[in-house]
């Protein structure tokens, strides 16, 4: 296991209390221990996540049930019904790829 990771989990999980999306396809994440974080999404823009090239589309981003960094595909559809309708960033991959803001 790399060290980061098992430093991460040795401190325990972080749980994201706030996503905001940035014209610069990264995202402003805001954390439980009062880390304020960035995310860049610019170099994934291709397989499911291409259709958040739709600027306005990446702007809809949300914290799911499960508190993971979210997007509806469609948002006439029911992702609870159709799973195949949202893609999603794992809570604690969002942390370690982050880079802190200084």
């Amino acid at each position: 296991m790399p060290e980061k990771v098992k430093e991460y989990f040795e401190k325990g999980p972080r749980t994201i209390e706030k996503v905001i999306a940035n014209e610069d396809y990264t995202l402003t994440v805001h954390f439980d221990n009062g880390e304020v974080r960035i995310y860049d999404m610019s170099e994934m823009l291709y397989g499911v996540f291409e259709v958040l090239k739709d600027k306005a589309k990446f702007k809809e981003v949300f914290l799911d049930e499960y508190g993971n960094v979210a997007w509806n595909i469609d948002a006439n559809v029911d992702s609870n019904i159709h799973w195949s309708n949202r893609i999603d960033l794992c809570k604690d991959s969002v942390y370690l790829a982050s880079k802190p803001i200084s």
